[in-house]
């Protein structure tokens, strides 16, 4: 019997390590596809045995790059989830934003989900696999990074889009929708404003941001038996944000409960 694979692009970051983590609960081997292979080297062997968390060098906007880690992932076993992690945003306005940018946000954060899925098609319709999308809730509201959170956004109507002309193989196509989360990459403004976390959690009606074990644990259900019937959906992790604002409503109904 050929061994299940979950394959997790961006995976040498918090919230990919995490997702590695959880995934490799209910599959027998995870591929940790990184640009930086050295990164993602340390972090499966700090996740456990190197037969069962295989580090794999790959630039997901690269067609060439992808075709080696799909030929990779067949010499093991047979892909049964794909999550399409690997995400950057540049600009932070949309003045700032350069063609360039645009272009590059847009070729990581949307085209690459799609080359991905495209590579490993074969082996999802053979398992009647699950795809999972990380988006982020930038690509249902205005959070600024307008590059990043336009593709996001295109990537959650790519998301339905493989749910509805694939269901009839079996796949399943999903989404999660992270707010904050506190990872390694928050640490320059962090460092820039020590008090970023305490600020930003009074937008959140949880009062708490994000941790990469909450996307992990969204990530694992969406791939799971448990959401057999579940395709086509965004499931925002986001610790209540694009819920409302608790001030917001405070103003507007001048009540003091909120």
């Amino acid at each position: 019997m050929s061994q299940s694979i979950a394959v997790v692009t961006g995976a040498a970051g918090d919230i990919g390590a995490a997702i590695a983590a959880r995934l490799a609960e209910d599959h027998d081997v995870v591929l940790l596809a990184d640009i930086d292979a050295a990164a993602a080297t340390a972090v499966a062997s700090k996740l456990g045995a190197a037969e069962r968390f295989v580090a794999v060098g790959c630039d997901v906007t690269s067609e060439a790059s992808i075709a080696e880690l799909a030929e990779r992932a067949a010499g093991i076993g047979v892909v049964r989830t794909l999550v399409n992690n690997a995400g950057a945003a540049r600009a932070t306005s949309l003045h700032d934003t350069t063609p360039e940018i645009w272009r590059a946000d847009n070729a990581l954060n949307l085209e690459a989900p799609f080359l991905c899925f495209r590579a490993f098609e074969p082996m999802l319709k053979a398992t009647k696999g699950s795809v999972v999308n990380i988006a982020s809730v930038n690509g249902l509201h205005v959070f600024g990074h307008p590059a990043y959170s336009a593709a996001k956004a295109g990537l959650l109507h790519f998301t339905r889009l493989v749910a509805v002309e694939y269901g009839k193989f079996g796949i399943r196509s999903n989404a999660v929708a992270p707010g904050t989360v506190k990872t390694q990459a928050w640490e320059a403004r962090a460092s820039a404003n020590p008090n970023v976390f305490e600020e930003a959690r009074r937008w959140y009606p949880l009062q708490r941001v994000v941790d990469p074990k909450d996307v992990a644990n969204s990530v694992g259900f969406l791939a799971g038996p448990l959401a057999a019937a579940i395709t086509g959906v965004c499931l925002p992790v986001d610790c209540g944000l694009t819920a409302g604002q608790a001030e917001l409503a405070r103003t507007f109904s001048q009540s003091e409960h909120y």
